[in-house]
């Protein structure tokens, strides 16, 4: 990717802008790429607009900038491949072929590790008032695991929220798992994270009843499903990190399975999973003997996540 950047007038990217999207694709795509990669974010766009006649520096040329457009359009890769990140959370994480992009929803597993690991929080003022006069103190896990860690963006975000806590992040993509590694170094996490490759919980023996959270966002597509997705999707990320075999419950069938061995007592358990498998996921949960077994919804209120606790006694 050529490095120089370039500076032009508001009204010359506005009119390269329009040349590109006579080729095709979404325009919020094209913004994305300008974004990220032209370092032109979404506010300084809609100024532009407003100020065509003001000069603006792009972070890459717009030769640059148009060859990574065109390459897309043509083989349908990812934007987040080709540019080697993607935002998420408050994050930026590198990201590359053979490893999957991290999603918007899977942002919400981190905040309902917090709301359901610390429900102080959403007490009521005097009830929080009395919690505190019995001395009952939220602490962090003291560890904690992310099975099938993909790009590593969970674990980043858990080990930056919980500096004492100690961390596991498993995959079986060594591909994926360097990618995780080098993630959590960029963050100043190395420390924090044993990074171990292996399937769930096979590496995680030594664990065994004493991970206080355990979080995952495994592969849940139905296999007829994953093979009639967008060929952005199915063609270029991951097929393992995807495809849930038939009916997309393969590997949060061989999570649950291992939950209640592997969690600590009232260890919680945080899975993501497809849009109409919360029924499905909750029984499974109840059927090893896990307990307070409860769906979450994401931003729109479809149950898209679950979660269950090893019983203490």
């Amino acid at each position: 990717m050529e490095s120089r950047g370039e500076r032009l007038s508001g009204e010359q990217l506005l009119r390269w802008r329009r040349s590109l999207l006579k080729a095709g694709g979404r325009p919020a795509d094209l913004d994305w790429l300008i974004d990220l990669a032209g370092g032109l974010g979404w506010q300084a766009l809609q100024a532009v607009r407003l100020h065509p006649e003001r000069s603006l520096e792009l972070r890459l040329s717009c030769q640059a900038l148009a060859a990574l457009w065109q390459r897309h359009l043509e083989t349908d890769e990812p934007l987040q491949y080709l540019v080697g990140r993607c935002p998420w959370r408050d994050l930026e994480l590198a990201v590359a072929p053979g490893v999957l992009i991290p999603r918007a929803e899977t942002e919400l597993l981190v905040d309902l590790a917090q709301q359901l690991l610390f429900p102080q929080r959403l007490l009521h003022p005097q009830r929080l008032l009395i919690s505190q006069q019995l001395l009952i103190r939220p602490r962090p896990p003291a560890s904690w695991a992310d099975l099938g860690t993909g790009s590593g963006c969970l674990a980043v975000a858990l080990a930056g929220l919980w500096p004492e806590s100690r961390g596991f992040a498993v995959d079986l993509s060594r591909h994926a798992l360097a990618q995780a590694g080098a993630n959590l170094v960029a963050a100043g996490l190395g420390d924090r994270v044993q990074t171990i490759c292996g399937s769930w919980w096979q590496p995680l023996a030594a664990q065994r009843g004493l991970l206080e959270l355990v979080v995952a966002n495994p592969p849940y597509i139905p296999t007829a499903v994953w093979r009639q997705l967008e060929p952005l999707v199915r063609d270029h990320e991951p097929a393992m990190a995807l495809d849930g075999g038939a009916d997309g419950l393969d590997a949060i069938r061989s999570i649950v399975a291992g939950a209640s061995v592997h969690l600590a007592p009232g260890g919680l358990l945080l899975l993501e999973h497809h849009h109409d498998q919360s029924s499905a996921v909750l029984a499974l949960l109840r059927q090893a003997g896990l307990e307070a077994v409860c769906g979450h919804g994401d931003l729109e209120g479809t149950l898209r996540f679950a979660s269950a606790r090893r019983p203490i006694n």
